[in-house]
């Protein structure tokens, strides 16, 4: 995979991360119950804040224009990756929604729609996300014809289909 290939992989990840580190390690390290992680520390301050930060237009922005005045292509392909996985995220979150033009306004836009919670259409939502998945994963599958990345992306698919399931079944 060429690097701006991997750039927007790790861009299409970034505005996540830290939800994942941070969850990963209240849940598993501190052996904090599930229940506190999400339903107190995810919405504290704090973590809303960092929150603030890795989903950001204004920062991806930024970066973006950034990097189209260096021409970095990696970087270039990082920031539209991170863009559009928040600009993904805007419509699809409620009351977990983020503060999406920090630092500029701490507004929150809580959409009617979620990707995960039922309570919120995620029984119609869902199947679309999955289903934009496997279209990717199919490109992505005849674009690279190395078993690595192949395996990667299949490794992707699934575990997109057991999160989809536990948000349905849970959520």
């Amino acid at each position: 995979m060429p690097w701006s290939g991997r750039a927007a992989a790790l861009g299409s990840i970034l505005p996540d991360l830290s939800l994942y580190l941070m969850a990963g390690v209240a849940l598993v390290v501190m052996k904090i119950p599930a229940e506190r992680v999400f339903g107190e520390l995810y919405f504290s301050r704090t973590w809303q804040t960092v929150f603030a930060i890795d989903n950001s237009f204004v920062i991806w922005g930024l970066i973006l224009l950034v990097a189209l005045w260096l021409r970095s292509l990696p970087v270039i392909a990082l920031a539209c990756a991170g863009l559009l996985h928040i600009a993904t995220d805007f419509p699809l979150h409620n009351d977990d929604a983020r503060r999406h033009f920090w630092p500029l306004s701490e507004w929150v836009f809580q959409s009617p729609l979620s990707y995960w919670d039922s309570d919120h259409h995620a029984a119609i939502v869902a199947p679309f996300g999955l289903l934009a998945v496997l279209i990717s994963a199919a490109v992505l599958w005849r674009r690279w014809p190395n078993w690595r990345a192949r395996m990667g992306v299949l490794a992707a698919c699934i575990t997109e289909l057991w999160v989809v399931r536990q948000w349905l079944l849970f959520f």
